[in-house]
């Protein structure tokens, strides 16, 4: 998502940091660029032309046009304006309104295969990570398969499935599972309804009646990215129907344009809420309309990337390896434990479109096959060769090369990439006075913004 975005707007901003000079002629075109790149994004129209007006009024201005770095100045007035666009005036509005009295109910709708049942899944397994009790409804009463799904999710997730195969009545399965929740004393009651077709009126209808009866907290369109321009008025025609009170955007990890998720939340005027970005049930993260410009502008992300380690790295692992660290040095087993704790947070091209200046890298040295070959190699040493690597000789490389399928060579590059990590963090050890003090000024020694 966003690549063909990112690229044809980093090529816009590196042609304005070539200028000798910043005129009000070169800005123009560096707009009228961008406005092109937004429109190729399929971003809807009304969207590009009020954001190409807030460009445009303050990139014109005197602080771009007298600016020491105007590059810099008009990137920072082009993230603005994206974060403005993308709901960032209100960043609590993206947040889930929790009902004062449990339970909170939560109604999903939209059209059918836009990933509502596993959403529902991703948005009970979000709740649990904060300790809610959560109870997912089966209210698709038009598609059986639908009820099995949400069953296995639940089973995976050790979370209650309320379900009435027969029943042909969703408004009274909505009213049962709300007093069920009452009863079992749950925090959040999911209600995952059946797709429709928004020019259904009979269907549509039953939604409204659903949500008389029940009363949600929230009404959470779920919309596939990949369909771009067609999400957005699918978005406006539920919204009129039934005012929800935000979006949830479904592979975002595909290779759709952008259009629909630079668009929803400006065409609607309801916040995006949740973004799925992988069909693992953890792929899912809340939306930060600042987080997901700075992606977009190839700008990294940073706080996103460390939540996704906090979450994906046990405490005690971490500060073993600190310890270790902090003493001798990290051996061939501390970098595959490295390895299997680093793929918990997800694919290794993901992570590094989450480090600043590293997203648009297209031949990187870190990629899976390379971990994967690395991998294969240190499985091919001995327990005693992986913990002391210096006994790696002649013999025993040649020996470890051949059952990883790789070259001595290969495997004298690892024994190098190990050490130079050592020496590494051996620098960091002086300079910040132990491995686990890994504070602001380091961080940004590593991640220069």
């Amino acid at each position: 998502m966003f690549t063909t975005l990112n690229d044809k707007l980093q090529s816009v901003f590196k042609k304005i940091r070539g200028e000798v000079r910043i005129t009000e002629e070169n800005i123009r075109e560096a707009i009228k660029q961008v406005k092109m790149a937004m429109l190729e994004a399929d971003v809807n129209y009304k969207v590009v032309k009020k954001f190409i007006s807030g460009v445009q009024e303050k990139a014109l201005g005197e602080e771009v046009l007298k600016s020491l770095s105007p590059d810099q100045v008009f990137i920072k007035i082009v993230n603005d304006e994206l974060t403005y666009i993308l709901g960032g005036e209100d960043p609590a509005a993206t947040k889930i309104s929790l009902s004062p009295t449990p339970p909170t109910v939560i109604m999903l709708v939209g059209l059918q295969g836009s990933g509502k049942t596993t959403t529902a899944g991703k948005l009970a397994k979000h709740f649990q990570k904060n300790n809610r009790k959560v109870l997912l409804v089966a209210d698709d009463i038009y598609r059986p398969a639908a009820i099995d799904q949400l069953e296995v999710l639940g089973k995976q997730l050790s979370v209650d499935v309320y379900s009435d195969r027969e029943s042909k009545d969703a408004v009274d399965i909505a009213l049962k599972s709300y007093e069920y929740a009452k009863k079992s004393a749950k925090d959040i009651v999911i209600i995952d309804t059946a797709g429709r077709l928004h020019v259904n009126n009979e269907l549509m209808d039953e939604l409204s009646d659903i949500k008389k009866t029940v009363n949600p907290n929230e009404i959470l369109f779920v919309a596939d990215a990949m369909t771009g321009q067609d999400a957005v008025n699918v978005a406006t025609k539920f919204n009129n129907d039934l005012d929800i009170s935000g979006v949830i955007l479904t592979k975002l990890d595909g290779d759709a344009r952008g259009g629909a998720a630079l668009s929803i939340r400006e065409v609607t005027g309801k916040p995006l809420k949740f973004v799925g970005i992988g069909e693992k049930l953890d792929a899912f993260e809340p939306f930060y309309p600042d987080r997901m410009a700075s992606r977009i502008l190839g700008m990294g992300d940073v706080v996103s990337l460390v939540e996704m380690a906090q979450d994906a790295i046990e405490e005690d692992e971490a500060e073993k390896l600190a310890d270790k660290v902090s003493k001798g040095g990290m051996d061939f087993n501390d970098m595959l434990s490295q390895f299997k704790m680093i793929r918990k947070m997800g694919s290794f091209e993901s992570i590094m479109k989450l480090i600043p200046g590293m997203g648009n890298m297209k031949n990187a040295d870190v990629d899976e096959d390379q971990i994967k070959k690395i991998e294969a190699i240190i499985n091919s040493m001995t327990p005693k060769e992986r913990k002391y690597y210096k006994i790696l000789n002649g013999s025993r490389k040649k020996r470890i090369a051949r059952g990883s399928g790789t070259s001595v060579s290969d495997v004298n590059k690892l024994i190098s990439q190990l050490q130079q990590m050592n020496k590494m963090m051996k620098k960091f050890r002086k300079k910040y006075g132990g491995a686990d003090k890994l504070d602001e000024k380091m961080l940004k020694n590593i991640f220069p913004m």
